[in-house]
């Protein structure tokens, strides 16, 4: 239902400062991080975030979350993360919130988690989404809304994000903040299952116990085209439910 989006940005395109300087560094930090040099990784990263380059804070926030190159330390990833999540940065921002919301590092505090997941959220952030839509499911730090909960839900579970389409599917099961229908249950929970999502395979499996022969074929026919990064199905285009 939540988990920390422990994302390296290490190998991906640099979000921040054209500056050569942070482009050359970055490209060591990268470097030995693919090499499994992580102790020098966080060297340069460190370098890098004292100038205050966001991505590199990012970065080096995942590495003492995940205690790579240095000792584990929570306290030091949530410093991090706030320095980055300050900026701006979605996913520093989406971490920060997990931290908060699970007092890693930091006393546990519900309204801050909701306050950097929803600013991630707005970014497109899809795990932000999806742990912002469990906070208004179970009342979390905000006041419970079945309807919020489904909507950042869904705009999580179009990008793919395999929890989402799991929880969203139990929504549409029990017609918690949408109308109820379990054939779109069904299509949810077996684009979870393909993802691996244990829940995911555990629900399809319950649900298509209880469906009919032509709603399972739907339902396995509008999973099998549906895309990433598309709408998820709508009511009309359900031919056996209701």
């Amino acid at each position: 239902m939540r988990f920390l989006g422990k994302i390296i940005l290490l190998t991906g395109a640099l979000t921040l400062g054209p500056l050569p300087a942070f482009g050359q560094s970055f490209d060591k930090a990268s470097q030995a991080y693919i090499k499994g040099d992580y102790a020098v990784a966080v060297e340069h990263l460190k370098t890098l975030s004292d100038l205050g380059y966001a991505t590199a804070q990012f970065n080096l926030g995942t590495m003492y979350n995940d205690g790579l190159g240095v000792a584990q330390n929570y306290s030091e990833a949530v410093q991090w993360y706030s320095l980055a999540a300050e900026q701006g940065n979605a996913l520093a921002q989406s971490n920060l919130g997990f931290m908060y919301q699970d007092g890693l590092g930091v006393a546990q505090n519900y309204n801050e988690a909701v306050q950097w997941y929803s600013l991630a959220a707005e970014q497109g952030n899809a795990p932000a989404q999806s742990n912002l839509g469990f906070m208004y499911y179970e009342g979390l730090g905000i006041p419970q809304n079945y309807s919020e909960a489904a909507q950042w839900y869904s705009r999580a579970a179009e990008q793919g994000h395999g929890s989402a389409h799991h929880q969203l599917g139990l929504m549409y099961y029990k017609g918690e903040g949408v109308s109820q229908n379990p054939v779109m249950a069904y299509m949810l929970n077996i684009l979870a299952a393909a993802q691996g999502h244990e829940g995911g395979r555990n629900n399809r499996d319950i649900i298509l116990k209880v469906l009919s022969r032509e709603q399972v074929a739907e339902g396995q026919q509008l999973a099998t085209e549906w895309r990433v990064g598309t709408p998820l199905p709508s009511f009309d285009d359900f031919s056996t439910w209701p």
